[in-house]
C-alpha cells in the first residue's frame, strides 16, 4: 500500500503541508499574533537540519518570569517520532550560550498537536493540561515550557486582557490575566475552519 500523505492547504499565500498546520495558522490569526510559516531552516550539526513550522513575534511569556516582545517558534506535530524529537530538543538547547540554561532560550520552541478540543475554556485548558504532562520520555511534550525555558510546566497559548498573544503558565496566578472569552472563541473558530479541496478556509464567525 502506498504511503498516506497529508493534503496540502493554501491560506494567506502560504501552502501548508497539512490542514492541521493551516488550522494553527487560523488560530494564530484569531489570537492576534504576527507569524511566519517555515521562515528558514537551521543546520544543527551532526548531520541534523531543522525547519520549524512557525516563527511568532511579540509574544508575552507569563510564566516564572514575565517578558514581553519575545520571538519564539511553534512546531505543529500530528505525530512525533525519534528523529523529530531529537531535532526539536537540539534546536532548543542551541539557544543557550552556555550550560546555565536560565530563562528563555533564544531558539525557544513550543510544540503543539491537534487544536485543543472542549465545549468551553475550562475543557480546552484541561485538554492542554493532559497533553502537557503526558510524558513521552525524551520526546518533548506538547503544550509545555520545557522547550521554551527548560521548566517542565504546562504552557497555554491564549490572549491576555490587553489583547496580547501570551503563553500562560499552568496556574491561576498566571491564568487570571487570560481573556477567556476571546481565547475560547479563537480555538472554536480554528476547529471549525473548513477547507475546500485543500484550499482557502471558510471560517464561521460568531458575534
Amino acid at each position: 500500500m502506498s504511503e498516506l500523505r497529508a493534503i496540502q492547504t493554501e491560506y494567506k499565500g502560504y501552502r501548508f503541508r497539512s490542514r492541521l498546520e493551516a488550522r494553527w495558522a487560523v488560530l494564530l490569526d484569531e489570537l492576534g499574533v504576527k507569524w511566519e510559516y517555515e521562515p528558514e531552516g537551521y543546520d544543527l550539526g551532526n548531520g541534523m537540519c531543522y525547519l520549524p513550522d512557525f516563527r511568532l513575534y511579540d509574544v508575552t511569556i507569563n510564566h516564572g518570569f514575565f517578558k514581553r516582545h519575545c520571538t519564539i517558534y511553534l512546531e505543529v506535530k500530528g505525530q512525533m517520532n525519534d528523529e523529530d524529537a531529537a531535532k526539536i530538543n537540539r534546536f532548543y538547547e542551541l539557544g543557550y550560550e552556555d550550560d546555565a540554561r536560565y530563562g528563555e532560550s533564544a531558539s525557544a520552541v513550543l510544540v503543539v498537536g491537534n487544536i485543543p478540543e472542549g465545549e468551553d475554556i475550562n475543557e480546552i485548558l484541561d485538554y492542554m493540561h493532559d497533553e502537557a504532562y503526558n510524558d513521552h520520555g525524551n520526546w518533548p511534550n506538547f503544550y509545555n515550557f520545557e522547550t521554551v525555558d527548560g521548566d517542565y510546566f504546562g504552557a497555554y497559548p491564549g490572549v491576555d486582557k490587553r489583547g496580547t498573544f501570551t503563553l500562560f503558565g499552568d496556574d491561576s496566578s498566571y491564568l487570571w490575566s487570560m481573556d477567556t472569552q476571546a481565547t475560547e472563541r479563537a480555538y472554536r473558530l480554528a476547529r471549525q475552519a473548513r477547507f475546500e479541496h485543500g484550499e482557502t478556509p471558510r471560517v464561521r464567525r460568531y458575534k
